[in-house]
């Protein structure tokens, strides 16, 4: 069965970067810009996924950027 849509999580990562994660299927992966997780992901995808026609034909992701102050 056909999947319309694919999410993945991106986090900064803190050594420099980002990661991804697909939320529902193994599928990770990196890189140091956002133009290129996004590169990483779509061969990430085609690795994944046996026939080209089960590939999702939509990607959405969510950027996740933690950032942590103090109260005072």
């Amino acid at each position: 069965m056909k999947i319309n849509e694919i999410i993945f999580m991106v986090e900064e990562d803190p050594e420099g970067g980002f990661t991804a994660k697909a939320l529902g299927h193994s599928i990770f992966t990196e890189g140091e810009t956002l133009e290129e997780i996004k590169e990483s992901i779509k061969n990430a995808i085609k690795c994944h996924f046996d026939k080209e026609e089960d590939i999702p034909s939509i990607v959405r992701l969510h950027i996740v950027k933690e950032e942590t102050f103090i109260y005072a």
